[in-house]
């Protein structure tokens, strides 16, 4: 081959081919994305769809005709709505209808007898005009011949159309619209409050030499172990109007914004605490003695000092604990009351009066603060600048036999409340009758014979948290992989990370409704789903999808970039490499991950209270109908039962991450 054929035009550079691997990483980081897209992108774009349509009964594009009782002669034809003005049968609100209504032909004839010999003609004004002749479609401008008994099974479909009229009536009702304002006050106040007390406990657990620190940290994760129904049912024994501290209300209801902020302080305290505690837990020593060299106080030195450096994570957590409040569910469906939420708003529209299409609306202005609050964290963590350096020194707070006694009662005080909730719930699973007969019994444990599912309910939760624990791991993780370690592909490697993040942004109730308009369609090919475990799993996986995405990149982030060109230059397939060194090194994660999607699919409520079936009913909506039919003790055994389980699951956890990470983590500590 001579020089010339090797030469490359001026100013071109050298084409780079792909390896087989990155094909085949690239092509799984499609599969992937497909699937981020049907189980999350799609139904959204359909829930949003819904919102903005209308559907409304048009009289002027049906026409009909009646015959004499000889069906000889015929009148004259008239549309629906000239009939409809001579009988006056049907208002302007009877013509507003949803998706799925009918409006029976035989209402624009109030004299209608199925008996009659008289015969009835019907057409379309416009082509598109369509209906029903029991199960069977009919339509089009010629003229369509019935007699009576046919004709009574006729039923019109509605015109749908697209606009802000929806928007328009749920803002212009003031019984529906003050949802926001409520769900906006309580998500506020709970926020401030749940900060306060995270900081402070937080700043006790890092900054003093107190006692049992590590029993306190265990005790403040007990609120993710349970649903946030819980503390709900908590509050009504511990205050309701039976409650054992009733007197302490002073004459206030705990059913409303009091109840609804107490319990959001106990279900969120968990997420704002370990927020705050990683940032307070990072610290440079040499601040504080600088500090203290010039002699500023310690007040003084909190505020200049501790806050600034602390700053970052406590507006994390404030976004954090306003999302998971007012996109809440479970709490403020137990111990709301007539205080009308966001959240409870939807299930209202949807299961009280089927009302999709409101539902939808409901979901979009839920939707809203979740996808603002979410983008303006993302924005101030990327502004968030390193504490530590290589010349760091790690703070060790100085002893203070006084402040550290005061550390240790607050967060005996903290404790105290967070066991407690948990208590009361125990104590009143197990009680007789309430408050008549305080003896213990066993009977409240007997689901087969209440609402809400049975013992069956519970059995399927921990058949849906293994089946979402087993394959969100593996779908996370290797997603994750493929976005790390494909060499380049920005473009498809941006548009999953996108897809990665989005879920976290999208609150529960928004992605079930979303999964109603998505997967009942008839004409999804993945109907089939609809009603099984398997889109109950799919729905988990999806909604808890982007934590566990952010910890598996975490772990993989820490390998070293050498390992992938190493293993091509000795010609050995990436899925060696994954399997033989990845995974071994990202056990760790693996295992976390595995917990936190078992954990969260045993306490979820509001992504699956719309999905769920006869077969699949769980064990957290058990809870819910419990509640709902008046049997709250059972209801707070089964939570108890889901507490119960997490308490073991993490013990199972622990117990395997310690056996495996022995075998296969050796090398950490040469």
């Amino acid at each position: 081959m001579t020089a010339t054929a090797l030469s490359l035009p001026a100013g071109s550079t050298p084409r780079q081919s792909i390896s087989r691997d990155d094909l085949v990483k690239r092509g799984l980081m499609v599969a992937i994305s497909l699937y981020l897209i049907l189980s999350l992108a799609a139904p959204l774009y359909v829930m949003l769809s819904k919102s903005v349509s209308t559907y409304r009964f048009d009289l002027s594009q049906y026409e009909f005709q009646v015959s004499d009782e000889t069906a000889t002669t015929w009148s004259e034809p008239k549309t629906a709505a000239m009939l409809n003005e001579e009988n006056a049968s049907l208002t302007p609100q009877d013509l507003h209808a949803g998706s799925d209504s009918r409006l029976a032909a035989t209402s624009f004839f109030p004299d209608f007898s199925f008996r009659s010999p008289v015969k009835y003609r019907m057409r379309g004004t416009v082509d598109e005009v369509r209906w029903l002749v029991g199960s069977n479609p009919g339509g089009g401008t010629e003229w369509q011949e019935f007699d009576s008994n046919t004709f009574r099974r006729i039923v019109l479909r509605p015109t749908q159309s697209y606009g802000l009229d929806n928007f328009v009536t749920y803002f212009s009702t003031p019984s529906l619209s003050i949802a926001i304002k409520n769900s906006t006050l309580m998500a506020t106040i709970s926020t401030v409050i749940t900060i306060a007390v995270a900081f402070a406990l937080a700043y006790a657990l890092n900054r003093s030499n107190m006692p049992f620190k590590g029993l306190f940290r265990l005790l403040t994760t007990i609120p993710i172990l349970v649903p946030s129904l819980l503390p709900g049912i908590a509050l009504v024994y511990l205050f309701g109007n039976q409650g054992l501290l009733k007197p302490l209300m002073m004459g206030y209801s705990i059913y409303g914004p009091i109840g609804i902020v107490i319990g959001s302080v106990f279900f969120t305290l968990p997420h704002a605490f370990l927020i705050i505690s990683t940032a307070l837990a990072v610290a440079d020593g040499r601040h504080y003695e600088a500090a203290a060299s010039l002699r500023a106080s310690k007040w003084r030195t909190f505020w200049v000092v501790t806050v600034p450096g602390a700053r970052f994570g406590v507006i994390s957590a404030m976004f954090v604990v306003f999302t998971l409040v007012i996109t809440d569910f479970g709490l403020p469906k137990v111990i709301g009351g007539q205080y009308n939420m966001l959240a409870v708003d939807i299930y209202k529209q949807v299961i009280g009066q089927q009302n999709f299409e409101m539902g939808a609306v409901v979901s979009v202005i839920l939707l809203l603060p979740a996808i603002i609050a979410f983008t303006v964290d993302r924005i101030i963590q990327r502004k968030q600048v390193a504490l530590l350096s290589a010349r760091s020194v790690p703070y060790a707070p100085p002893p203070n036999r006084r402040f550290d006694m005061i550390c240790l009662a607050w967060c005996s005080v903290v404790a105290i409340f967070l066991v407690g909730i948990i208590g009361i719930c125990q104590f009143a699973a197990l009680v007789k009758l309430w408050p008549y007969d305080m003896s213990l019994s066993l009977k409240n444990y007997a689901f087969d014979l209440m609402d809400g599912g049975g013992w069956a309910s519970y059995g399927n939760s921990i058949k849906l948290g293994l089946l979402t624990a087993f394959f969100g791991t593996a779908v996370v993780f290797a997603g994750a992989y493929m976005v790390e370690k494909t060499e380049g592909f920005s473009a498809g490697r941006a548009t999953f990370h996108f897809l990665a993040m989005l879920p976290m942004a999208v609150p529960g109730m928004v992605l079930g409704l979303a999964y109603i308009f998505f997967f009942n369609n008839p004409a999804n090919p993945l109907n089939s789903i609809y009603g099984t475990m398997a889109i109950l799993v799919v729905c988990t996986v999806t909604h808890f999808y982007t934590v566990s995405h952010l910890t598996a990149l975490t772990a993989l982030k820490q390998m070293d970039a050498e390992f992938e060109p190493v293993a091509a230059s000795l010609k050995q397939p990436f899925h060696k490499l994954f399997f033989r060194v990845t995974v071994p090194v990202c056990l760790p994660a693996i295992l976390d991950i595995s917990i936190y999607l078992f954990v969260n699919a045993m306490t979820t409520v509001s992504a699956v209270v719309f999905l769920y079936s006869t077969h699949t009913q769980l064990a957290s909506v058990a809870v819910l109908n419990m509640d709902d039919a008046g049997d709250i003790a059972p209801a707070a055994a089964m939570g108890m039962m889901i507490f119960y389980t997490n308490v073991a699951a993490r013990l199972v956890h622990a117990g395997v991450s310690r056996g495996l990470l022995a075998r296969t983590q050796a090398w950490r500590g040469r």
